[in-house]
This record gives structure tokens, C-alpha cells and sequence, in this order.
């Protein structure tokens, strides 16, 4: 394994934290090691509880490192989401000094689109390139070589708050890892889902976690728009729990087991057992009474959904309709709901195979994680990186933060180029 280059991803979520590890050499990318552990110390994407946290993350991480049958790891591409994500679109332009388009002049011209005025308190995470144009040539993806006088760029930004997403990486290097990349989770599970195919014509992923459900709208292979909204698989469990009176385990289970956003596909007379609070005693519940509660929050959320795009004008750009992936994706009968109310075809997306990967692995729920370990490969894989969050001297974070905006750019144009 020494001439191999070991890689990590960890998805933190809320419900669950979930690693894999794996190597890449010349034959391609391998799965060698998953891990998963439910998570404690996290609501809605943000850390509530450090300590919870840590343990969580460490949990998941042994796990994938037994099944690997490696005894250490040192860095891993950090999943990250929650509230607290703000995105938006900018573009720049610049003169070209040469006849041709090089190297400096896209870094140039990406420094001028991501040179917003953003509030003290957030940090960039992403700047990702839509496309570039050339004088008056539009939709160039890759201008370098290009000859030219002017070149503007339009690009997609990811923000977060600084306390939150330090909150996260404290966490991790607590775990004793280092964080080499900090990636939004839509952006990962999109790369383990979408097909290219399917970014060119016109789609928008929804990624539905635990606590949170993530957008990410795709076209002309470029990210156009992403959204995080406070809805997750957790609040469907919630409205079971309370209009059942019934502990959150119990609903989780009949969530998983028994749950329906559609009681018209359901036997109406059809029952089941459901176990109260403790000393109380079981009774029967109406399969029709579960389809209801969760199809209620289904529709509020495909609702959210269905506002956010008519408001940003997308909705003419959505040629190849809406994929579901996450763990909440798995809900019987929420992707045909889904087509009613959105009025666009809806299908379950499941991650795209690559090596190693079981049919275990083959589901919603590891869409992120999967997807980080594929971003991981374009990373400059075995380099660990300090961040920025453990030193006090604000001109050295403002210098490492340059370079970390820097090697996402890389990364990102290896992807695209």
C-alpha cells in the first residue's frame, strides 16, 4: 500500500457521520474502508455539542480504518452544509495583457468575480466557474490559448459562517484529523450522482439529509444555483413522533418500515402495531393516518422547493427535472409526489458505481460521502494542510485563506478542464 496514496472523506451529518477511505494509483480510484456512526452533537448542519461531535467522528473513522485494515490516517475532504450557507452568482473582467489567454490572466479574472463585499463573519468556500467570454464569444468553458483583448467570468459562490464552519473543523482535528478541503455537500453528492449528461441538460439535485435538504441546480455543465433549506429527513420523523405520541426511535422505525407520502397507494384498513412511551401500552395505527403526516411535510417541502426556483427563473432551465438522493430520499412514493407538485419528471438518484464499491454502498444516503472521496481524488492527495482556524494572527489567516481560494480553483478547473 506504500506506493499508493491513501484518501479520506468524512461526512458529517446530522444524523449520521459516515467515512471512507480509499487509494488511488494508476489502475484508478478503490474502496477499501467505509465507516459509519450515528451523529450526536449536531442540529440542522451546525455543532450543538463538541464533545458528542469528536466522538461521533472518531467512531466512524476506526470503523472505516478496520475495515481498511490500515492503522492511521492523517487528513481527510470535509463534507460540509447547514443553515449558515449562503450562495450567490458574481462575474469580473479583465484586460488580457498578451495575445493569447493564459494561466494568470483566468486567475486574474477569477480574482475579480470573487471580490464581493461579504459580511465580516463569513468566509468564501467555493468559487466555482460557470463560464468565460471571450470579447463577444459567450459559453467558453476553458479560454486558456484563447486570443483575445477582454476576458469576463461568471462564477457561482459558497459562503458559510466563519464561527460555524471553525466549530467543524475543531471537531475534526480533535478527531486527530486534519482537514485537507472543506467541500458543500450538494456539490459532493452531485458529483457521485449526476451523470454529465445530466448537468448539460438541465437538472436540479435534491439532496434530503437529516437535518437539512440541499439544492444544488445544474446546467450547461456548470453549477447556476444551490440553496440549503431547513428541512430534513429528522422533521418527517418528528411530525410522526408527535402525532403518534410515540418515542423518535419508534418513529424512525415506521418511518423506514411502514412509511408512505401517499395514502392513496396505501390499503386504507391496513394497520399496524406502534410501541408508546414507556408503561404504555401498544396499539394500532392506521396505515392512512402515517401517509398523511408524512406527505404533509412532503408537500411543504417540494413547496420550498418549487418557490426557490420560480424566484431565481430557473425553472425553464430544468430540461431534465429533479433528482432525489440523501438518506430522506428513500421515503416510499416521495419521488411520484414530487412529480405531481413540481409538475417535472422526479426519479431517485443513486451513486454512480466506481471501484470497490458494494451494493451496500449503491444508496442515497452515501451520495455525500461519496461524492467527497471523488473530490478527493482531484485533490493533492497525502498533502496535509493547517488551517487557518487554530492561529490568532489575522494577516496569516488572510494569506492562508488566499491560497486555500487558490487550490480550490485548481481543483475545480481539473474537474471541468
Amino acid at each position: 500500500m506504500n506506493d499508493k496514496k491513501i484518501i479520506v472523506a468524512l461526512d458529517i451529518g446530522t444524523t449520521k457521520v459516515c467515512t471512507t477511505i480509499g487509494y488511488h494509483d494508476k489502475a484508478g480510484l478503490e474502496i477499501i474502508g467505509v465507516g459509519s456512526h450515528p451523529s450526536h452533537g449536531l442540529k440542522k448542519g451546525a455543532v450543538v455539542n463538541i464533545d458528542k461531535t469528536v466522538k461521533s467522528i472518531h467512531c466512524s473513522i476506526e470503523d472505516a480504518k478496520l475495515m481498511a485494515g490500515i492503522e492511521d490516517v492523517h487528513a481527510a475532504t470535509v463534507g460540509i452544509a447547514g443553515n449558515h450557507i449562503y450562495c450567490f452568482n458574481s462575474s469580473g473582467v479583465v484586460a488580457v495583457k498578451g495575445k493569447e489567454i493564459t494561466d494568470a490572466d483566468v486567475e486574474r479574472v477569477l480574482e475579480a468575480a470573487k471580490a464581493v463585499l461579504i459580511p465580516s463573519d463569513r468566509e468564501v468556500l467555493h468559487v466555482i466557474p460557470q463560464e468565460f467570454r471571450v470579447d463577444s464569444t459567450a459559453g467558453v468553458k476553458n479560454p486558456i490559448g484563447m486570443c483575445g483583448s477582454r476576458l469576463e467570468a461568471h462564477v457561482h459562490i459558497v459562503t458559510g459562517k466563519t464561527p460555524l464552519i471553525q466549530n467543524i473543523i475543531k471537531c475534526v482535528e480533535a478527531a486527530g484529523i486534519q482537514p485537507n478541503d472543506i467541500i458543500l455537500q450538494p456539490i459532493a453528492s452531485s458529483r457521485s450522482v449526476l451523470s454529465p449528461e445530466e448537468k448539460e441538460l438541465g437538472v436540479v439535485l435534491i439532496d434530503i439529509g437529516g437535518g437539512t435538504t440541499d439544492i444544488a441546480v445544474w446546467k450547461d455543465g456548470s453549477l447556476i444555483h444551490s440553496q440549503i433549506i431547513p428541512v430534513g429527513g429528522n422533521h418527517f420523523t418528528n411530525d410522526l413522533a408527535v402525532a403518534l405520541k410515540i418515542p423518535h426511535n419508534e418513529a424512525e422505525r415506521i418511518k423506514i418500515n411502514h412509511g408512505s407520502v401517499l395514502a392513496d397507494n396505501l390499503n386504507q384498513s391496513a394497520h399496524i402495531t406502534v410501541h408508546g412511551l414507556n408503561g404504555s401500552k401498544p396499539r394500532e395505527v392506521k396505515l392512512g393516518k402515517i401517509a398523511q403526516v408524512l406527505g404533509a411535510r412532503a408537500e411543504e417541502l417540494f413547496e420550498i422547493i418549487r418557490k426557490q426556483i420560480e424566484e431565481k427563473n430557473l425553472g425553464g432551465m430544468i430540461t431534465g427535472g429533479y433528482i432525489l438522493t440523501g438518506g430522506g430520499a428513500l421515503i416510499r412514493d416521495l419521488s411520484d409526489l414530487g412529480e405531481y407538485l413540481l409538475e417535472k419528471p422526479v426519479k431517485v438518484g443513486y451513486p454512480l458505481a466506481f471501484g470497490g464499491m458494494t451494493t451496500v454502498m449503491q444508496d442515497p444516503k452515501f451520495a455525500t460521502v461519496l461524492g467527497l472521496l471523488l473530490e478527493s481524488k482531484t485533490d493533492n492527495m497525502g498533502k496535509e494542510v493547517t488551517k487557518t482556524t487554530k492561529q490568532k494572527n489575522s494577516q496569516y489567516e488572510e494569506v492562508d485563506l488566499l491560497g486555500k481560494f487558490s487550490d480550490s480553483l485548481r481543483n475545480v478547473f481539473k474537474e471541468i478542464f
